[in-house]
């Protein structure tokens, strides 16, 4: 097993932030039947101090200032084979530390709140959400800063909610996080979000264009047994005519491997970059099914004609001996997440402090995505996934996904087909 010096330094920073994992209190602590929580005793001006699953906390009397700090470690290990020679070894580390974040929340009265995430494992873009949300409005939200721009069921979710450890290969596709501002309302069986965005926080607001984006979804089954999502989004961005090339690419769906086997490489006349999504998902008891699927068109200076792109999945859940994921309409601190599924919960009788045996969840994905047109030959592949994830308590789980992938063909070794198989598993801590 290899451990490079940057992987090292994040286990140590990673590990010592879980030093405050409230799994760490002695069950005996608590009484039987309730969740494990450590309360102070009242500070001089009221304020309360709470240890317990949801982190730290400190709320002051009518709750006029609470303020959260929690934080997520996700530790990945696996091997991979590629069956054809030449293309080096798959995994320059054969563990790494995923994520290693702290993330705060800050709610100022009823209205107003600040969420912010930093992760010290990611040395290029660090800071993840750092937004300002206003709820003062019934059922809608304003948000400015660096957060997700409206787009995609998969990506909007929680990384440690989705149902592998990464999520598939059309998500190359997705605008992701960038500094903005949105708007958002819903209501009982419905939202829509748009916001205007320009580049990320960590690399430059104002060096990759402005775009608009939005997301309009329906819920025409909504129950606490069943759901039926459908959703819409699109999003569109100029980009400045710079020496800032564009370029798409994925890795095969883990993140320890070394290189992408798909990739466009620099697209240096890129004008413009396009996106369409479309999501359905259906929720029934313990099985959760969903699909998604994106096209993306880049428009290129001096008329030359534009390229397009596609990819998408399917994949299914259950839920071995549990409840299903939540559906989630509205967000709380993060001011584009509407619409989305939850993570698997643990009942107090199932958690192994408690005697039980936790909590299994089965996943199967085909993911595919085409970076092939005109004369960008990216390649082309097609993932099959299957995993199971047990969350032995709360603010636990820990996963096993293998993955096998064909890409054909691969520009990565001059067209020849790369063949791969992979296993990944990840320790995920939240809190």
């Amino acid at each position: 097993m290899t451990v490079s010096a940057n992987t090292r330094t994040a286990l140590i920073v990673a590990l010592a932030a879980s030093l405050f994992l409230p799994v760490g209190l002695r069950a005996e602590d608590a009484p039987r039947g309730a969740a494990i929580e450590a309360k102070g005793m009242p500070g001089p001006y009221g304020e309360q101090l709470t240890i317990d699953d949801k982190g730290i906390t400190l709320t002051f009397p009518d709750e006029s200032v609470k303020l959260r700090i929690g934080g997520r470690l996700h530790l990945d290990f696996g091997a991979a084979g590629i069956r054809q020679s030449g293309f080096g070894d798959p995994f320059s580390d054969t563990i790494a530390v995923r994520r290693s974040w702290i993330e705060t929340t800050l709610g100022l009265g009823k209205d107003v709140g600040i969420g912010f995430q930093y992760d010290f494992a990611d040395p290029v873009t660090p800071i993840n959400d750092a937004v300002l949300v206003y709820r003062g409005v019934p059922d809608m939200l304003f948000s400015i800063g660096n957060e997700k721009e409206p787009f995609g069921l998969d990506q909007l979710a929680s990384n440690n909610n989705i149902l592998f450890t990464e999520r598939a290969l059309s998500d190359a596709f997705v605008p992701a996080r960038n500094f903005g501002f949105a708007v958002g309302g819903h209501g009982k069986d419905w939202s829509i979000v748009t916001g205007v965005f320009g580049g990320n926080a960590n690399t430059g607001i104002g060096t990759e264009g402005i775009a608009s984006t939005s997301r309009v979804t329906y819920a025409p089954i909504n129950d606490d047994n069943r759901t039926l999502h459908v959703g819409l989004a699109g999003s569109y961005r100029g980009l400045p005519r710079d020496e800032s090339p564009l370029s798409l690419s994925s890795r095969s769906e883990a993140f320890l491997f070394t290189r992408s086997f798909v990739d466009t490489g620099d697209i240096r006349d890129a004008a413009s970059i396009a996106r369409l999504g479309a999501e359905l998902a259906y929720r029934s008891g313990p099985l959760l099914v969903s699909a998604e699927y994106t096209r993306t068109e880049i428009g290129r200076f001096d008329g030359a004609k534009p390229l397009s792109f596609q990819g998408g999945y399917v994949q299914a859940s259950w839920v071995l001996n549990g409840d299903n994921r939540a559906y989630r309409m509205a967000p709380d601190f993060n001011g584009t997440s509407y619409a989305v599924f939850g993570g698997v919960k643990v009942a107090e009788a199932q958690r192994i402090t408690r005697g039980g045996f936790g909590v299994f969840e089965l996943g199967l994905r085909f993911s595919a995505i085409d970076l092939d047109d005109g004369g960008i030959r990216g390649g082309i592949e097609r993932d099959g996934t299957v995993g199971l994830s047990w969350y032995p308590d709360t603010n636990i789980r820990i996963m096993a996904d293998y993955v096998r992938s064909h890409t054909s063909p691969s520009a990565l070794q001059n067209g020849r087909t790369i063949d791969a198989d992979t296993f990944i598993g990840r320790f995920q801590l939240y809190w």
